[in-house]
């Protein structure tokens, strides 16, 4: 079939993931194409592409370039004005990627129904926020993204010593209350610990002197105060770099939050093999499994109990270590490229 995958968001194609960070959702408009190729479509990606280009068997069409008039499936990626990006098709796919809250707004339900759309939910917890919100008026199903293979793929974990923590929360979803339990608890029981935190605007503001928000510059502040405890502010990287610094690491802690609805960071630190410990909030419970390849630790003091297990229990961490690795390499985009052929028809 011809496919067509349209956003209008940031520019990035199929090869960006690698070599530069780019959010989660982002990241999976830049998979999915290539997946569906190898399922034998023809496949183009009409986005802010930097360049139009061919990679991995797709055309990666600038957003400024020739429109193509028709597909035979159109996938629209978050914005339902682009269920009409076309004039003829098959079939036309919404991916959701944020809080579905506004799917129920009148102008959207008259899109949606105009267009005969079906709408694809990043898991459960995602499709459930959907229908507890208010009347279903059309076709949905969750299909979790796959993960890249530079996880997937990565080689065996290297855990560096001194043990290492990692954090790739946005810095709004409690990363203030995630240094505080680690400066004030954590870190005294394992003094020669150390905490990576994942942050660009942090970074930006530590090597350029880049001006933060008004909210975010407390928090970066404290991160600055840490670097007493062990906490180091880290720019983030492309994939393959990412998956090198997961597997040095011991534990990857997650706050976590009630709007998120996919939690990439911690489904490719999984693959790798990276523990988590997180808060049992928003779909963290879909991206591992509690007590086998991570925590979801209901309080403070389960959250400080686990992280110290992983940094500081060898045998415990080779075991969740084991079970991430094992468990996380399970769901490639070829996987979920094939639950998006189901929606085809």
């Amino acid at each position: 079939m011809l496919v067509t995958l349209v956003d209008d968001s940031i520019p990035f194609n199929g090869m960006t993931p690698a070599y530069q960070p780019i959010g989660g959702a982002e990241k999976a408009f830049a998979s999915l194409p290539a997946a569906l190729a190898r399922q034998g479509h023809v496949v183009r990606a009409v986005n802010r592409s930097p360049n139009s280009l061919s990679f991995e068997n797709v055309s990666w069409i600038h957003w400024d370039g020739r429109k193509p008039p028709i597909t035979e499936v159109l996938i629209a990626f978050r914005k339902p004005a682009l269920l009409e990006f076309t004039r003829s098709t098959r079939a036309r796919i919404l991916w959701v990627t944020g809080p579905p809250d506004y799917l129920h707004r009148p102008p959207v339900h008259d899109v949606l129904n105009r267009t005969d759309a079906k709408l694809v939910f990043l898991g459960n917890t995602h499709s459930e926020a959907y229908r507890t919100q208010g009347e279903n008026l059309v076709y949905y199903r969750s299909i979790a993204p796959g993960v890249r293979e530079e996880y997937r793929s990565n080689e065996e974990m290297s855990p560096e010593d001194p043990p290492t923590a990692v954090v790739t929360t946005h810095p709004k979803h409690d990363l203030a209350w995630l240094l505080d339990l680690w400066i004030e608890r954590i870190r005294p029981q394992a003094p020669n610990a150390h905490l990576q935190v994942y942050s660009a605007a942090f970074k930006r503001a530590e090597t350029a002197g880049d001006t933060l928000a008004d909210d975010l510059t407390p928090i970066y502040e404290k991160a600055r105060a840490g670097a007493d405890h062990g906490v180091t502010i880290m720019a983030p990287t492309g994939d393959r770099d990412m998956a090198k610094a997961y597997a040095r690491a011991r534990v990857h802690l997650y706050p976590g939050s009630e709007r998120e609805m996919y939690c990439s960071t911690l489904a490719e630190s999984q693959a790798v093999g990276l523990p988590a410990v997180a808060r049992p909030v928003g779909s963290v419970k879909e991206r591992f499994t509690d007590r086998q390849s991570g925590f979801l630790a209901p309080d403070d003091d389960a959250f400080v109990e686990n992280a110290l297990a992983m940094l500081t229990d060898d045998d415990a961490f080779q075991a969740a270590s084991k079970t991430a690795r094992r468990s996380g390499r399970s769901r490639s985009w070829d996987t979920a490229a094939t639950e998006f052929e189901t929606l085809f028809r």
